[in-house]
This record gives structure tokens, C-alpha cells and sequence, in this order.
């Protein structure tokens, strides 16, 4: 019963102790986008860089949170929703402790996306499409998934089953079918570092 909650944030240190210890500014880096368009190899190459920046970063990717946090979740639409909205949650415990998180989840619809920035609150998300048409996709299919999908193992696939809504409003596009892995790296490490490297005044 909420009733008998009594959160104690009030005696708590606040983020601006911490990200002044830190020097830098905690943030979220929501990567979206199908899978295989390059969302956890971008999420991992930017993690090294900002690391060698002297940042404290940590990386939410999608496989390693169902397989822990989520592993009691399916792919139907309400679980897809409940999926985003604990990982979401985290993500904003992160951004209170100062911490750099890099968010890697196909986030297939724009009221999934919408939800998580409401949460987290649009001042500390950056939401970046790691854009890749399906059929690029299809031809990379690193993981084996689309494959999976064209014989029917995998129900509700996103692009083939379950739809994927282009983002609209994105803070930034990276175009994996245009720009090689570097060049992808180098465009979000300009973007995001500028962003993360000041510390909260208040």
C-alpha cells in the first residue's frame, strides 16, 4: 500500500553532490532502432570513448537486461511496454547517481519512446535512431533473428510481425546504411560528449 511508503530522498545527498564528484553530467543515450541497424556495436564503441574521456559510463543493452531484470517478460505488446517503462526506471536511478547510460532497445513505437522520455524527463535524454533499413538488417543478421523470423520461430518479430514507427522527433540520426562503424562512433561521440562533460549548477 502506497500509504505506508516513506521514501527518505529528503535526507539524501542530491545529484549535484555527485555529479561534482564526477565532473560530468549524467544522461541517457537512448538508442533505438531494428536490430542488427548497429545499435549495441555503437553502444559499446561509445562506452570505450567516453571512458577514455574520464567519464563514468554504463551501457543498458536489450539482450542483458531480458536475460536479468526483464527475463520474466514476453514480446506481447503489454510486456513490450512494461520492458521499456523498468528500464526506464533504472535508467533515471542512474542519471540521479551521475552516471552516463547508454540505453541500446529497439523502442519500436513512438509511445514506448515517449513513455521513457516522460520518465527519465527530456532534459536528460538523448534519443539517438541508429537508423538501417529491414532488408539491410535481414542481410547483416548478426544475431541470426531474421533468419528465425522468415521460418516462423519468432512470433511478433519488429519490421515483420510487429511494426516499427520511425521516430520523427529523434535528437540525432545515425544512417548505418550510409556511414561505416567509425564514422558513426565519431559522429555520436561529437554529438553526446559536449552534452555530458558540464556539471549540473544546481
Amino acid at each position: 500500500m502506497k500509504e505506508n511508503l516513506h521514501p527518505i530522498s529528503d535526507r539524501l545527498l542530491t545529484r549535484a553532490h555527485r555529479e561534482a564528484l564526477t565532473e560530468q553530467r549524467g544522461a541517457v543515450i537512448w538508442m533505438c532502432g531494428l536490430s542488427g541497424s548497429g545499435k549495441s556495436t555503437l553502444a559499446t564503441a561509445l562506452e570505450r570513448r567516453l571512458h577514455n574521456e574520464g567519464k563514468l559510463v554504463y551501457v543498458l543493452d536489450g539482450d542483458n537486461i531480458r536475460t536479468g531484470l526483464n527475463s520474466g517478460l514476453s514480446f506481447s505488446d503489454d510486456d513490450r511496454k512494461e520492458n521499456i517503462r523498468r528500464i526506464a526506471e533504472v535508467s533515471k536511478l542512474f542519471v540521479d547517481a551521475g552516471v552516463v547510460t547508454i540505453n541500446s532497445f529497439i523502442t519500436p513505437s513512438s509511445d514506448l519512446r515517449s513513455m521513457a522520455r516522460e520518465i527519465i524527463g527530456k532534459e536528460d535524454l538523448i534519443e539517438v535512431y541508429v537508423k538501417a533499413s529491414f532488408e539491410t538488417c535481414m542481410k547483416r543478421d548478426v544475431k541470426g533473428l531474421y533468419a528465425k523470423a522468415e521460418k516462423g520461430l519468432l512470433p511478433q518479430f519488429t519490421g515483420k510481425d510487429s511494426g516499427f514507427e520511425e521516430p520523427a522527433d529523434s535528437d540525432l540520426i545515425i544512417d548505418t546504411d550510409l556511414q561505416s562503424v567509425e564514422e558513426s562512433v565519431d559522429s555520436l561521440f561529437e554529438y553526446v560528449l559536449p552534452r555530458v562533460s558540464h556539471q549540473r549548477l544546481s
